[in-house]
This record gives C-alpha cells, sequence and structure tokens, in this order.
C-alpha cells in the first residue's frame, strides 16, 4: 500500500521506522534482530536508507594509484523486499541523485516495480566524502526535483528511451525531505520552502522532516509550509539522543539545534547511559505533544537504537 494511502485512511497517528541496510559482510540476520523489537508496534511502513558510493584510491604494484568505487551498504532494492516478505509490511526505498546515472535510476525504479514496492523518497542527497560540494554523476541529476520528475515520468508510462510503445506505468507513491530548520544551502527559509513547493507542484505526495528536538520549530514549519500554498501531509522525522558525543555531531552533520534544557540535561549526566534516559524522556514528551497535535505519522529514526525507540513507543 502507498504511504498516503496509511494516511489518508487512518483514524489516528500511525508509526514507522527508518533503518540502515546492513553493511557489506554482515548477513539479513543483522537487519532482522534490529527490527524484531519494533515489529510489535505493526508500523505503516518502515523507510530504508541508501547512501552514495565512496571512491578510495588503492596504490598498485608500479607504484600508480587506481580509484576505486566502494558502496559500504549494498542492496536497498532486495532489503526492502527481504523486509516486506518477512514482516508483511510496505518499505520506502531511498533514491538519491549522487552516485547514479538516470539510466541506473531508471532500471532501479523499474526493479522496485518489479517487486512490487509503490513508495519512494526521493533525495538529493549528500556530496561524496572527497567533495566540498555535491556533484551531480555523469549523466545524473543535479537536484532532488529533476530525480522526482523521472519517477513522476515512469508514472505516466514515459521511459528514457522515447519510442518505447505500450509502456507500463508504475504507481509509485513519492516522498520528499523538508526542512524545519531550512536546509544549510538555502540562503533563507522563503527560498527553501519556494524549492519545497516545487517539488510538491511536479507530484509529491508528501513530506517527511529532518529530525528536530523542539516542536515548536515543527509547527512553525507546518504553518510555513500551509501559507506557501503546500498542503500534503507532512510527517515529523523523530530521533533519540543517547550519547554527549551528539551534542556536537548532530548540530555538525545534520545543522540543527538542540533546546537549551536538552542540552544542559546532557550536559549534567555522567555517563552515556544517563544521557540515554534522558533523550529516551525527551522523544517521548516529543512524541505525545505530536500525536496531540494529531500529526500524521511519528517517524523514528532507529539507526542503530531500535530499543530506545521501542520503549517510547510503548509508552505512547
Amino acid at each position: 500500500m502507498k504511504v498516503i494511502d496509511h494516511i489518508n485512511r487512518a483514524t489516528g497517528t500511525l508509526v514507522s521506522f527508518e533503518i540502515l541496510p546492513p553493511l557489506k559482510g554482515k548477513g539479513i540476520q543483522s537487519l532482522y534482530q534490529h527490527l524484531d523489537p519494533l515489529m510489535e508496534f505493526k508500523p505503516s511502513f518502515i523507510n530504508v536508507t541508501y547512501h552514495r558510493s565512496e571512491h578510495v584510491f588503492k596504490k598498485k604494484a608500479d607504484g600508480t594509484f587506481e580509484k576505486v568505487v566502494v558502496r559500504k551498504r549494498p542492496g536497498t532494492e532486495s532489503i526492502c523486499a527481504s523486509i516486506m516478505n518477512k514482516y508483511n509490511v510496505d518499505t520506502v526505498p531511498h533514491l538519491i541523485c549522487g552516485g547514479f546515472s538516470v539510466n541506473e535510476t531508471e532500471d532501479a525504479l523499474i526493479n522496485l516495480n518489479y517487486l512490487g514496492i509503490d513508495n519512494v523518497l526521493v533525495l538529493r542527497g549528500d556530496a561524496a566524502k572527497n567533495e566540498t560540494s555535491f556533484e551531480p554523476e555523469p549523466g545524473g541529476h543535479q537536484y532532488a526535483i529533476d530525480l522526482l520528475k523521472q519517477v513522476v515520468n515512469l508514472n505516466s508510462g514515459l521511459y528514457l528511451e522515447e519510442d518505447l510503445k505500450n509502456t507500463s506505468q508504475t504507481k509509485f507513491c513519492i516522498g520528499v525531505a523538508g526542512y524545519p530548520e531550512k536546509h544549510f544551502e538555502a540562503p533563507n527559509m522563503d527560498s527553501d520552502l519556494q524549492h519545497l513547493k516545487a517539488k510538491v507542484d511536479a507530484g509529491a505526495d508528501y513530506v517527511v522532516t529532518q529530525m528536530f528536538f523542539d516542536n515548536k520549530k515543527y509547527f512553525e514549519f507546518v504553518n510555513a509550509c500551509r501559507k506557501n500554498g503546500i498542503d500534503v501531509p507532512i510527517i515529523p522525522g523523530l530521533k533519540p539522543i543517547y550519547t554527549k558525543k551528539q551534542l556536537t555531531t548532530l548540530p555538525k552533520t545534520f545543522h540543527i539545534d538542540l533546546p537549551t534544557d536538552l542540552s544542559n540535561a546532557i550536559i549534567a549526566c555522567k555517563t552515556d547511559a544517563d544521557v540515554e534516559k534522558v533523550g529516551t524522556e525527551w522523544l517521548l514528551a516529543q512524541s505525545k505533544e505530536l500525536k496531540k497535535a494529531g500529526v500524521p505519522v511519528l517517524h523514528y529514526y532507529t539507526l542503530g537504537r531500535p530499543n530506545v525507540i521501542a520503549n517510547v513507543v510503548r509508552d505512547l
């Protein structure tokens, strides 16, 4: 079932989770062990992230270096199919611009369609680790809206080979990202909202937000979206804090702020176990307020801490 159909048919706030595919060399059981504690809550869908390939240089026998492409977490399509097969739950694979040509993207979409997966979240993706700014793959998309339009075209039966006849239409429900605290590359929030509006006008069915720790910023973001004509569901993205290190890594990596009350409480913790308790309580309070406000879905970035998320959702 499509994400938008889950939302439209719901009588209350739904729950969904986001996971990382296993690292190369890890078996599928590592993924199942991560998901098992969460399945009692009957999530409406599970997002499966994708991180672009990396370029490394390996020294050859003659002293020169060879550029090698490394994918640390391969197999997103098969991971989604495995989750659907084992748990009978819908999946949402992430599609990114970086590292893929338009032809490779089309092949991936065709494979997803063959597998019965009818949801995608389209993202530009981050710059490669050896790049200071995002650079598209040769023959690939520069912006998320271009990737979105390719999915919309396939939904209309329009393939890259224009001479194809009697083509089959895909039926992807398309999600896009939103940033309550502004995308770090946008010059201002108004500009960021204009880009988001363009994606919705081009065919996005819903928005899922970057993580935030101050619900006020989410509510303000939703209000700003509505004033700008963005009327699709806006799903809040939520993540637990469980180490002191995250006080610096989260703002640096995701360009977000942590509320003063939260940061002070974490600074006062003596151990990471204490931090996890503070983070769990904060996440639970966030979740309760958002649920009371009637958000469509509580979307949890589990990413290594399924038991923390399970405790929060259970207390809800």
